[in-house]
């Protein structure tokens, strides 16, 4: 099985699971995109998974339609192109002959969902959306402080090799702001280092790893003493991690 990461509009990518003859799409909201990658391997469309309800994400599902030859799952409390077969935390869904658990990861909008499959010979993949980036986390579109910092605590604990398979190349930007967080984070230095070196030979900085994202991601690290200091410095009303996490978050809207 191969996982490629699909470029679309200015940093989104669209993810694709091939096996040589079927494919599953992941957030298609570019058709076209899709189309080509289809055509140029000769894959027959088997699944759409999709994790929340905005454009960037689900843009191409209606057009992609004709081309598809099983079912489009998404979250059950979105408003998603119908007909789709709706879906909830806790629930298990087949695509491509792979097993997929899904998640509630409420916070960038009130129904988000993400999607894991794990792997018995291998690091299982986690396909999250807008709601963990590498180095970052999703703005809260629809969802509270207290949603997004318990999803993000959620997908943390997944095994550390986890692959974090997020749908825009927003790492140079996210680890910027990592770094005026914690200056002295060793990890965030080299990860950023080794971002660039990726960017420069038009490769992305995805998949992440849950390990890696433990280690550089501020979001993920709302209880670790320079994160909550810097976080106090920022307008946190206490070191709790919700409190430090909602500054955070609106340090980093404003953050340039």
């Amino acid at each position: 099985m191969e996982l490629i990461a699909l470029p679309a509009f200015s940093d989104n990518y669209i993810w694709m699971l091939h096996d040589g003859a079927r494919a599953l799409v992941v957030d298609p909201g570019d058709a076209a995109v899709v189309q080509r990658a289809l055509e140029a391997q000769r894959l027959e469309l088997a699944a759409i998974l999709v994790t929340h309800h905005h454009a960037d994400h689900v843009g191409g599902v209606d057009a992609l339609r004709p081309l598809l030859r099983g079912p489009v799952f998404g979250p059950a409390r979105e408003k998603i192109p119908q007909p789709y077969t709706a879906i909830n935390g806790g629930d298990r869904v087949q695509a491509l002959g792979l097993g997929f658990e899904v998640f509630d990861v409420p916070g960038h909008t009130a129904g988000h969902i993400a999607y894991l499959h794990r792997r018995a010979d291998a690091p299982a993949w986690l396909f999250c959306g807008d709601t963990l980036f590498s180095a970052g986390c999703g703005r809260l579109f629809e969802g509270t402080p207290a949603q997004m910092h318990a999803s993000l605590s959620q997908l943390a604990a997944l095994p550390g090799d986890t692959r974090v398979c997020c749908t825009h190349e927003y790492t140079l930007s996210n680890l910027r702001f990592a770094h005026a967080v914690e200056p002295d984070n060793r990890k965030i230095a080299a990860h950023t280092a080794w971002c660039e070196g990726e960017r420069a030979e038009g490769r992305p900085t995805l998949p992440s790893t849950i390990d890696t994202e433990r280690q550089i991601n501020p979001f993920l690290r709302c209880e670790e003493r320079a994160v909550a200091a810097s976080a106090r410095a920022h307008g946190a009303e206490s070191t709790e991690p919700v409190a430090v996490f909602a500054a955070l978050r609106e340090w980093k809207n404003q953050f340039r």
